[in-house]
């Protein structure tokens, strides 16, 4: 007999006809709580603590509106039959490369304009970014999506999950890996260990460039067990491609630097 477990309402209020998901809400106080801390240790390394509240108004937008391209890129196929749905971000369907990519591209162009180092600002931003991503998995959680294959009741309880997060993962008479809880863990791990490298004054832009490559080894292998995958092809999934060419990239451009003495400044210095 199929169990009866009901999924945590995606809807977390309304406002007369308007309906706030819980995924806009968690993806919202990621951003929050990451802007705040960036904000803070702009202030200790000797920047405005509102240069990153600017950045952000042009930065989340596109980092938004680039990630749900990408993600419609890959998923075509459905969005051209169903294009009223492009839009409907609500429901979940944004690509965490994509949001990198467009932020990036953002941080740089501001960095230029105002004439600060690009490196110094994504050092500063980088514990921010990877704690956000953090929280941000949990909308997908909510909306039961990102999750892996399917696995038994007991195989959960053995990882001594909340019962909260074992029914959500009950999903159309299955259970499913909590992909978006290993990857969540995985990335306040990072978080810690972004805030620890600040201690050991790595040179400029490593302390970015190491948060690129641990987040990239954790989604490779999470993205491995995920049976929602945008593919490249029939059998090669696009995230674990981007992966592997961001540590090979990460890789190549700590030795550049290192070796044309661009990250001779350390962290804790407050020279631009």
């Amino acid at each position: 007999m199929e169990e009866t477990i009901q999924p945590i309402d995606p809807i977390a209020f309304s406002l007369g006809p308007i309906q706030v998901h819980w995924y806009g809400v968690i993806i919202g106080a990621g951003i929050a709580l990451a802007l705040w801390l960036a904000m803070r240790e702009a202030d200790r390394r000797g920047l405005d603590k509102d240069l990153f509240a600017d950045l952000m108004l042009w930065a989340i937008p596109i980092a938004i509106l680039s990630a749900r391209i990408y993600y419609v890129i890959f998923q075509w196929e459905y969005y051209s039959q169903n294009p009223s749905e492009i839009l409907s971000i609500w429901n979940g369907g944004i690509a965490i490369h994509g949001a990198l990519i467009g932020s990036v591209a953002t941080a740089y162009v501001f960095a230029k304009k105002k004439n600060i180092s690009f490196w110094k600002l994504a050092d500063i931003a980088a514990p921010s970014i990877i704690l956000g991503q953090a929280i941000g998995r949990w909308g997908n959680f909510i909306n039961q999506e990102a999750h892996g294959g399917e696995v038994t009741r007991a195989y959960l309880e053995n990882l001594h999950l909340p019962e909260f997060i074992i029914n959500q993962m009950y999903i159309n008479g299955a259970y499913y890996h909590p992909t978006f809880l290993y990857e969540s863990i995985w990335n306040i791990l990072g978080f810690v260990l972004l805030i620890l490298l600040r201690r050991v004054n790595l040179g400029r832009g490593e302390i970015f460039l190491s948060y690129i490559i641990w987040y990239s080894v954790g989604r490779y292998f999470v993205e491995g067990l995920r049976t929602d995958s945008l593919m490249l092809t029939e059998s090669l999934r696009m995230a674990q491609t981007i992966s592997i060419a961001l540590i090979v990239l990460a890789i190549v451009l700590w030795i550049y630097r290192r070796v044309k003495g661009y990250a001779n400044i350390r962290y804790l210095e407050t020279s631009e």
